[in-house]
């Protein structure tokens, strides 16, 4: 069996890097090994969607830390190796060319991989999917004035993309199988201002469309739709969104639902096993379940919480889910996870382009969306941690600070 004060993270994405960074933070003075299948080091996802796409710089810019951070740190990173299982028995990672690596404890922090289409035509040349740094690389010399761009898929990352290719010139269609935009995360009312936005800027925006194949004499020309619509393409890119990467936590025998199910320490069904990132399905406090988060604030603060539950005393990860998005010249905060609601109350004037929307359940705040309101995402989030209650009018009236109404909670 490993020495008790090895550290072993699979997965060199942001939650392994910050993970890493936070033992070392916290002290923790053993050997910390981290194996990552790309070729990159740690980096941050959110800019592969926005300013990697729009801009001409490097991609050094995502990382989180300079390369030679790692050495500095005694942190042995391993990229280019992929770990292909776990001996729970033996505590060691397999990785593959038969290399061995022993730990104490382990850290899975394997992200997601990219859902892809599944009809015909899905192996044409200038398809893309965006995940990784290379993914934007390749894509963005395609972004050009003119080009013929389709994205399938209105979640974040799909109007993301919308929205930078339309700022490099290029003509954009969103296609999504849902009845609104941002299904997974917005009522439709929110889901209607932003696809008002994009349509705004020129971006043509199909929902309730299913893709029946993609047409094009080697590589893509055209997406048919099964109500027979066809739209001209140059370039598409699937947003369709991500599978967790479980499989080597599955064939360990540890328990996986939806990703890797893990408590509010970052614990799975071994003691010395965690998982942190978008591979966990772990269990938050505030709002009482197990969910699975794709986000950067998991990725970040979660994976920092789990790693120093690895190496020191033990306290839950306790946070309200907060996402934000960048499209066009709109900065997109949504607080909350809820499951149900049952109504909106609206704060300011959604037509000027900064509002808040308020999901209800009762008089209690389970979640909003923020248009322009980056400052108000704090007490936001300490309203739908709080159980106080709220009335519509006060929630409405923008004479009422909301930093002042948050603190009632306190």
């Amino acid at each position: 069996m490993a020495d008790c004060e090895t550290r072993v993270i699979i997965g060199a994405g942001h939650a392994g890097g910050r993970a890493a960074e936070a033992m070392r933070q916290a002290g923790f003075a053993g050997e910390i090994v981290v194996i990552g299948e790309e070729p990159h080091v740690p980096y941050e996802r959110p800019p592969l969607s926005k300013e990697l796409l729009t801009g001409d710089e490097g991609p050094d810019k995502t990382f989180l830390n300079p390369p030679e951070f790692y050495a500095d740190n005694a942190i042995d990173l391993r990229l280019n190796a992929r770990a292909v299982r776990i001996d729970r028995a033996g505590h060691r990672v397999l990785v593959a060319g038969g290399d061995a690596v022993d730990y104490g404890k382990l850290l899975i922090a394997t992200g997601g991989r990219v859902r892809h289409l599944a009809c015909k035509g899905a192996d044409l040349a200038g398809i893309h999917t965006i995940r990784t740094i290379d993914d934007s690389l390749s894509l963005r010399p395609r972004l050009t004035e003119g080009a013929r761009v389709v994205v399938i898929g209105g979640g974040f990352i799909g109007l993301e993309v919308a929205a930078s290719a339309r700022t490099r010139g290029a003509h954009v269609t969103v296609v999504e199988l849902a009845d609104q935009v941002l299904a997974r995360v917005a009522d439709p009312a929110v889901g209607d201002l932003v696809a008002d936005l994009h349509r705004s800027r020129g971006v043509h925006v199909m929902t309730g469309a299913t893709v029946e194949r993609l047409d094009g004499n080697g590589r893509v020309a055209e997406v048919i739709c099964t109500d027979g619509e066809t739209v001209a393409a140059d370039v598409v890119v699937v947003g369709i969104g991500i599978l967790p990467n479980q499989e080597i936590a599955a064939d360990a025998g540890l328990e996986v639902a939806n990703g890797i199910v893990a408590d509010a320490f970052g614990q799975t069904s071994d003691p010395d096993i965690f998982a942190a990132g978008d591979v966990a399905f772990h269990y938050n406090p505030i709002l009482g379940r197990h969910l699975r988060l794709e986000s950067w604030e998991n990725a970040q603060l979660g994976a920092i919480a789990v790693a120093r539950n690895m190496v020191s005393d033990p306290q839950p990860y306790a946070a309200v889910p907060w996402f934000w998005s960048d499209q066009f010249d709109l900065n997109l905060q949504v607080v909350g996870a809820p499951e149900t609601w049952d109504r909106l109350v609206t704060r300011g004037d959604p037509e000027t382009g900064r509002s808040v929307i308020f999901y209800m359940d009762g008089a209690h705040v389970c979640g909003a969306t923020a248009f322009n309101q980056g400052r108000e995402a704090r007490p936001l989030r300490r309203m739908v941690e709080s159980s106080a209650a709220f009335t519509d009018a006060e929630l409405a009236d923008e004479s009422l600070r909301l930093r002042d109404l948050a603190a009632r909670g306190d």
